[in-house]
């Protein structure tokens, strides 16, 4: 049976290791690492099967120019290769969406797979006139999902997650 957790120390190495073999050895292990040095307030959660982590999912802190609010930024995700399309990853984001709307977290962000997050709620950012900030980020791949629309700009501006994302893109 698979449980979806929050991420405990104990689960770190395992973390590290998770997304050095999700993503063929990229940078997203090292970013995960770095993130939860320098962020104070995050959500990281795990898939967990029969003691051992075969899926993660990190939100951090994400702003919008000329917004007050902050919200957060999903990535990275991963699943250990041998289980993915099991629906892990979308227990994963459910459970990080409805955490984070309980939480009172005005919206999440994300740049992903076009055909993959709408099904969570995520919606084209330009709708909101919002635009990421990474030059040539296809429209369809930079989504939104909101939870308060009475935060958001009226005239849009530039959706930003954490410096440390610079590096890895």
């Amino acid at each position: 049976m698979i449980e979806i957790r929050q991420e405990e120390s104990k689960d770190r190495d395992a973390v590290h290791h998770l997304n050095v073999i999700a993503f063929d050895n990229g940078p997203e292990a090292v970013l995960v690492d770095k993130l939860r040095a320098s962020c104070k307030e995050y959500l990281s959660l795990v898939a967990v099967e029969d003691g051992s982590v075969i899926g993660h999912i990190l939100f951090t802190p994400a702003t919008v120019d000329e917004c007050s609010a902050v919200g957060m930024g999903l990535a990275p995700m991963s699943v250990l290769p041998s289980q993915q399309r099991k629906g892990i990853g979308s227990r994963l984001v459910r459970y990080g969406l409805e955490f984070l709307r309980n939480a009172g977290c005005p919206f999440v962000i994300v740049l992903g797979h076009p055909e993959y997050y709408p099904r969570f709620g995520f919606e084209l950012a330009s709708k909101y006139q919002l635009r990421s900030q990474w030059e040539g980020v296809p429209d369809d791949a930079f989504m939104i999902v909101v939870f308060d629309s009475g935060v958001l700009p009226k005239t849009g501006g530039i959706a930003r997650y954490r410096d440390e994302f610079d590096d890895a893109m």
